[in-house]
C-alpha cells in the first residue's frame, strides 16, 4: 500500500474496533510464546534443527544362552536423522505524510460534522500498531499452515514449515465424515503407535469442530434456565487430559493435536537490533517512514509427537 495520507486513511469518531479474525481467536502463536521472544529460541542462521530422530527395532524376548554370553554380540549401531526448518522474513513498512498527521480533527473525505472525539491521537502510531498485528496474524497462520521452502538464492524466499504441514506420521484421513469420538480415539491410538509422548497435548480445531467436541463429550445438567455445554478439556485413555482450543487459522476440515512441550518460536536475530524490531527509514519527503523486520519460524520438535485428522466435513 502507498504512504498513508489524509485521503486514503480517513478520520472518524467513536471507539475503534478491529473487525475480522482478531487476536483472541489466534491462540497457537501466543500459547508457544508469541512474537515477543520470551519463550523463543534463536539461531544465527536461517536454517535450524527441529529434531534428531532415531528408531529402535521392535521389542523381542532375548534367547541368549550362557554359552552365547561368553562371546560379545554384534555391536548395536543406531543411526540418527536430522529434521530442519527455516525462519522466514516478516517485514512491514509504515509511511505517513505530515499532512495526515496534522489532520486529526478532519473527519471523513468531505469533512463531516464533529460528533464526539476522534480517538486516534497519532496516525503513525495507529498504522504501526496495525502493522504489528498483521505480522502477528501472519505468523500464527504460517506456524500452523506454512509450506516449507529453503532459499537457494537471494531472490528465493525461505518459508517456514507449519506444524500441520509437518505432521505426517500420525495423520488420520476422515474420508468426508463428521468428527466423532471414534475418529478422535483413532487419532490418539495412531499417535501412541507412531511415537507420540502426550506430554502436553492440545487440540486446535475450527469453530465447527470445537462445537462438535462439546456435543460429543458434553453433559449438561437439567435446568430450566441454563442450556448448552462448553468442553475445554477432554480425557482419553492412555493420553490423559487434552485441552481443546479454537483457532481461526486451523483449516476447515482439519484438526490438530499438538504436543506443546516441544513447540517454540524461533528467531534469526539481526546483530545489534534484536528479534522483531522497528527502525526509522530515511526521509524522502514530507512524511515519516519506518519498518518492522524479523526472521521467524517454528520449532515443532519431532513431528511424530503430533497428530492430525484431515478430510472432516465442513458444514
Amino acid at each position: 500500500m502507498a504512504a498513508t495520507t489524509s485521503w486514503n486513511s480517513l478520520n472518524y469518531t467513536g471507539e475503534l474496533f478491529l473487525i475480522g479474525a482478531q487476536l483472541r481467536n489466534k491462540k497457537f502463536l501466543s500459547m508457544i510464546g508469541g512474537i515477543e521472544g520470551g519463550n523463543a529460541k534463536t539461531y544465527q542462521d536461517r536454517r535450524f534443527p527441529v529434531a534428531q530422530p532415531y528408531t529402535l527395532s521392535a521389542a523381542a524376548q532375548p534367547a541368549i544362552t550362557e554359552t552365547d554370553s561368553l562371546t560379545a554380540p554384534t555391536a548395536l549401531t543406531v543411526a540418527r536423522g536430522q529434521d530442519f526448518n527455516v525462519t522466514g522474513i516478516h517485514q512491514e513498512q509504515v509511511s505517513v505524510s505530515y499532512v495526515s498527521e496534522s489532520s486529526g480533527d478532519r473527519l471523513g473525505a468531505a469533512g463531516l460534522a464533529q460528533v464526539g472525539t476522534q480517538p486516534v491521537a497519532s496516525e503513525f502510531d495507529f498504522q504501526l500498531q496495525a502493522a504489528l498485528l498483521r505480522i502477528h496474524n501472519d505468523a500464527n497462520y504460517t506456524f500452523l499452515n506454512g509450506t516449507y521452502q529453503l532459499g537457494t538464492a537471494a531472490n528465493v524466499a525461505n518459508k517456514t514449515r507449519g506444524i500441520i504441514t509437518a505432521t505426517s506420521t500420525n495423520a488420520v484421513a476422515a474420508g468426508s465424515v463428521d468428527l466423532s469420538k471414534d475418529l478422535l480415539e483413532e487419532m490418539f491410538r495412531t499417535g501412541a503407535a507412531g511415537g507420540s509422548q502426550f506430554v502436553n497435548p492440545v487440540i486446535f480445531a475450527s469453530a465447527l469442530d470445537v462445537q462438535r467436541i462439546s456435543n460429543i463429550y458434553g453433559f449438561a445438567e437439567m435446568s430450566r434456565t441454563v442450556g448448552g455445554v462448553n468442553v475445554s478439556t477432554i480425557i482419553s485413555p492412555f493420553v490423559g487430559e487434552v485441552s481443546v482450543v479454537w483457532d481461526v487459522d486451523v483449516p476447515a476440515g482439519t484438526l490438530l493435536c499438538a504436543d506443546m512441550s516441544v513447540c517454540y518460536p524461533v528467531f534469526t536475530p539481526v546483530p545489534g537490533k534484536g528479534l522483531l524490531f522497528y527502525e526509522d527509514l530515511a526521509k524522502t519527503g514530507a512524511g515519516s517512514s519506518g519498518q518492522l523486520f524479523g526472521q521467524m519460524g517454528i520449532d515443532y520438535g519431532p513431528e511424530e509427537y503430533h497428530q492430525k485428522i484431515t478430510g472432516l466435513t465442513t458444514s
